[in-house]
């Protein structure tokens, strides 16, 4: 049984392309690089990417900013569009503007989603849709609320130019924590193959605010459940996700909780089937 834990741990570790321990530095280097070479590679002016003030979309923003100038550098004329996309207003919005103050970026568009995001759930009610409870209902918006923000970012991209920049890093994709065609739609992955604690040691090195780096991950799409934890919603914390991924050894709660939402999930992680 141990030798089977074990080998579905690695072979979960190889897919998601996680490494044990990381060099900060020349992830960084390396990163930036990509997205700069696969922003001129395809012809395109510039990223795209929704700041929300946690430390994914922080360290990605500086990232996608540190590429264009890059790029500028190369004779590209490249910019780095920042969006904030709040749903009306937004609890934590001034670790959203500290985020933005670091990156500083080219140019920063707000888009509010909540006007789209109801009237879309209006409309889904009004030709017939039914929900169990307000609860069901309040997580269907906001799965809404995600691909919402995804439409506009790609509004962005397409009028500038640009790609969109992902944020989604092996933690969020071992569990499916993502939006399927929301926040999991993107042109370009930066963050693939880091654990969270990896994200943040590139925060540190980047030497983004500690209050973004530390802070506590939270999707905050339901508005029935306001600011609800990552690892509230996820069951297990972002620790022992990262040990797992880390090729550690985890408790059997832990383990089951991870290859549960793995194996269910996997559809989030794959080409749409074909016959």
């Amino acid at each position: 049984m141990t030798q089977e834990r074990d080998d579905i741990q690695k072979r979960i570790i190889d897919e998601l392309a996680v490494r044990a321990s990381i060099d900060p530095r020349q992830e960084i280097e390396r990163r930036c690089e990509f997205l700069c070479e696969r922003m001129i590679a395809t012809g395109q002016h510039g990223l795209v990417l929704g700041i929300s003030g946690g430390v994914d979309s922080t360290v990605a923003g500086r990232l996608a900013q540190m590429a264009v100038e890059r790029a500028r550098a190369k004779g590209v004329k490249a910019r780095f569009y920042a969006q904030r996309l709040p749903y009306g207003e937004q609890p934590d919005e001034h670790e959203a503007q500290a985020a933005i103050d670091f990156i500083a970026p080219d140019e920063v568009l707000t888009t509010n989603i909540q006007p789209a995001s109801d009237a879309m759930l209006d409309a889904l009610e009004k030709g017939g849709l039914a929900f169990e409870d307000e609860h069901h209902r309040d997580f269907v918006l906001g799965n809404i609320k995600a691909r919402q923000r995804m439409i506009a970012q790609y509004a962005v991209a397409g009028a500038k130019g640009a790609l969109v920049v992902g944020t989604d890093q092996a933690a969020e994709a071992v569990m499916g924590f993502f939006t399927k065609h929301g926040d999991g739609a993107c042109d370009l992955a930066p963050m693939t193959g880091l654990t969270k604690s990896q994200v943040r040691e590139l925060g540190r090195v980047l030497e983004a605010p500690s209050e973004l780096v530390e802070k506590t991950p939270t999707a905050d799409l339901e508005s029935l459940k306001p600011q609800l934890t990552d690892e509230d919603a996820l069951g297990v914390s972002y620790a022992e996700i990262d040990r797992f991924l880390q090729g550690q050894a985890v408790g059997d709660e832990s383990f089951r909780t991870i290859i549960e939402a793995y194996r269910r999930t996997a559809h989030k992680r794959e080409l749409p089937a074909t016959p």
